[in-house]
């Protein structure tokens, strides 16, 4: 029996990771994921495989109907599918194997959600390239055909997870661009090119055309220096995940904002090159310091999630490995301590 789809509950408390794993081996990494993430494992996302499994062309196996392959300076949109895309299918077939062997051998509970990630659609947008070499983002029907495809796209690949291990899912999109599409700095393809800021409001109904979509539970990923709280706030995400360690003070008042508004928080604590030695007390200050900076009580904690910074995809095997144990006990003494830290 399949079990009811979660909503925003599931990313409160949990310990998760952000997606990229070091090396090529997907089961070896679905192994150590499911293994050490047992609030919320994801399906893990392995970039060193090069072309068609990096942030954007992972997306080439999601897209229904729109299809991507490579120019001169990056991912195009093309007529028909080729060969970038039948290679990206392929490997995410290989991580979906590996993440339904890992399930299988872990005995894992049916109620326990995965999480899978994509690109959202407007870092989407800004990065692919339109027939004539301009980003699809100068082109409003384009990225909202893309973003209907993308929202498409991960509501099958959710139900083939669940198919093959019986669990629910829950998607995690990544917006790196999402501030330089608001600020209007990407820079154009050609000298004769100019890639205008995108309106608030209709950058809000992009996203959210993939959020709705996809009919799951939707977080939001932002590691970018500049973190847009209250675009994010007014978004459909049930979650938000940025780097803890790059809040600045101009960015207070939105974050207030936006724990105040039942989002849920993922608190990103954890460095990649983080040495073993360091202790859960150390990752967890800045997450305190940072609710004390805002005037919440520190119970406020037990109800928010806790991440890496960012992907792991630089980290050693056994650093990845040792974040993720480190991601688990920050979550477990927010759990158990938030009140005393």
């Amino acid at each position: 029996m399949t079990a009811p789809a979660p909503g925003r509950e599931v990313w409160s408390g949990a310990a998760t990771g952000i997606g990229s794993w070091p090396g090529t081996d997907p089961r070896e990494a679905a192994a150590v994921v499911v293994g050490e993430l047992t609030d919320l494992p994801h399906l893990v996302e392995l970039p060193a495989r090069g072309l068609g499994a990096d942030i954007i062309g992972r997306v080439s196996a999601l897209l229904v109907d729109m299809y991507l392959d490579t120019s001169t300076t990056g991912y195009r949109l093309v007529s028909r599918r080729g060969t970038v895309a039948a290679r990206a299918r392929d490997l995410l077939a290989q991580d979906l194997d590996a993440l339904e062997e890992a399930w299988e051998r872990a005995g894992s509970d049916v109620t326990r959600p995965v999480k899978v990630q994509s690109a959202g659609p407007l870092t989407l947008a800004a990065h692919v390239e339109l027939a004539t070499g301009r980003r699809v983002l100068t082109d409003r029907g384009a990225v909202r055909e893309l973003a209907e495809s993308l929202a498409e796209g991960l509501a099958r690949h959710a139900a083939e997870i669940t198919r093959r291990i019986g669990v629910p899912v829950v998607a995690q999109l990544d917006e790196p661009s999402l501030p330089d599409v608001l600020a209007g700095t990407l820079k154009g393809r050609t000298i004769l090119e100019t890639v205008p800021a995108v309106p608030d409001p209709e950058a809000l109904d992009v996203l959210d055309t993939t959020i709705r979509g996809t009919g799951l539970s939707v977080a939001v990923h932002c590691c970018a220096d500049t973190f847009p709280a209250d675009f994010l706030r007014r978004s459909a995400a049930e979650a938000v995940a940025f780097d803890v360690g790059r809040v600045r003070r101009s960015d207070l008042d939105g974050l207030g904002e936006l724990f105040d508004s039942g989002t849920v928080p993922i608190l990103g604590l954890v460095p990649a090159t983080a040495p073993a030695s360091t202790g859960w007390r150390e990752y967890a200050a800045p997450a305190v310091d940072l609710i004390d900076r805002l005037g919440f009580p520190r119970k406020v904690l037990h109800s928010m999630a806790v991440s890496p910074v960012c992907g792991l995809a630089s980290a050693s095997t056994d650093g990845a490995r040792a974040a993720l144990r480190s991601v688990r006990d920050v979550a477990s003494a927010f759990a158990e301590e938030a009140d005393t830290l």
